[in-house]
């Protein structure tokens, strides 16, 4: 009877972990910033039907980065998720802290358990009545929950982008001046992103209900002026 061959377990996790982020840095990064009136998500995306950033419920954002059909997936069962929840009780049970202990629950046992772990990143978003009460989750490839403070960048060269965005970024800038910070940090300084090479949306806390809204390329072209 052949034996099954020994891997450490420490080893099978770092190979799990190397193999995401491999995974994930292929993709182009996205960033998230509180700006005077709510929350915008700034991510470098080309195409024009596949979008990494959407709504999930009245409140709340999702975004993604790494493996479309992956975050995709995961974005429809936050979909699903806060769609019963709100019928079940109500609409304002429904808030991103518990789906991003749930996000964190699914992507961790996949990654510990399965075979291959999912190739992604996730943002949720939740705006708040004011800045103190918004709400930006980064949840990781391996579960590991962020609750993060003012910004979240996620995907490739993140720590870079994160570095550029965090030296000129502030709580109070307008929207056009935090969308031009947002896309300044993420093309650096030897590239330059025009609005169709970019997805924009926001959380806009002045809205009653309904707070999520998306940019075409005349209106991001607009904001970049």
């Amino acid at each position: 009877m052949n034996q099954p061959f020994y891997v450490a377990p420490e080893q099978l996790m770092k190979d799990r972990a190397d193999y995401a982020r491999k995974g994930i840095a292929r993709g182009r990064a996205l960033v998230a910033v509180q700006y005077n009136d709510g929350i915008v998500v700034v991510a470098e995306n080309t195409s024009n039907t596949l979008r990494k950033v959407s709504e999930i419920y009245d409140r709340i954002g999702f975004a993604g980065v790494g493996k479309y059909n992956e975050f995709d997936q995961l974005r429809r069962f936050g979909v699903r998720n806060a769609d019963v929840r709100g019928y079940q009780y109500s609409r304002d049970d429904v808030e991103a802290r518990s789906l991003a202990n749930e996000y964190a629950q699914i992507l961790g046992q996949t990654f510990t358990h399965d075979v291959k772990p999912y190739e992604v990143e996730i943002l949720l978003a939740e705006v708040g009545v004011d800045q103190a009460s918004d709400q930006l989750f980064h949840i990781m490839y391996d579960g590991t929950l962020m609750d993060e403070r003012g910004l979240s960048v996620l995907g490739g060269d993140a720590e870079s982008i994160s570095e550029r965005l965090r030296n000129s970024w502030k709580s109070d800038d307008d929207l056009g001046t935090a969308v031009k910070k947002c896309v300044s940090a993420l093309s650096g300084p030897d590239r330059v992103l025009h609005a169709g090479d970019l997805e924009v949306a926001v959380l806009r806390r002045s809205e009653d209900r309904r707070c999520f809204q998306r940019f075409d390329d005349a209106e991001v072209a607009k904001l970049q002026e």
